[in-house]
């Protein structure tokens, strides 16, 4: 487990804002010189603290608008690669997250239309040992940045 001080933490949560905030910015802002920051940025994607850079989409403004949770149970003899697997096949399920307990896996989809969530859902309940399912639709959503 990496080592963080109060300055990575500050810079993580700055990155997490604006990923293509520039080093000079961020020097500013927490008093260091651009080539300390740098190295510290080094260091938290070295350590695999910083996995990657990301974008943000307004997904309703390329028309996949509608976005829920799909719950899956599936067969008690059901491994987990399996359920991963299923899910990762299906071009609408957006993230898989396996549960211990109830249900086995939770699905995010996004999709256009209640049509096209019948639709997913219909092939969600096909495919593997699904013995149900239970879908929450989104009204909204904040996410912590």
């Amino acid at each position: 487990m990496a080592e963080l001080d109060d300055t990575d933490h500050r810079l993580l949560r700055m990155l997490r804002e604006d990923g293509r905030r520039t080093f000079s910015e961020m020097a500013a802002e927490v008093g260091l010189s651009v080539a300390a920051v740098k190295r510290r940025v080094d260091r938290l994607r070295d350590s695999g603290v910083i996995t990657g850079f990301t974008v943000q989409v307004d997904h309703a403004k390329l028309g996949w608008g509608i976005e829920a949770f799909v719950e899956l149970r599936y067969a008690g003899t059901t491994p987990v690669r399996e359920i991963v697997a299923s899910a990762h096949t299906v071009p609408e399920v957006q993230a898989v997250f396996t549960m211990a307990g109830d249900p086995d896996a939770l699905l995010q989809v996004r999709v256009r239309d209640l049509d096209h969530l019948q639709h997913v859902i219909d092939g969600l309940r096909r495919s593997g040992h699904v013995t149900g399912t239970k879908t929450l639709m989104v009204l909204g959503s904040w996410s912590r940045t």
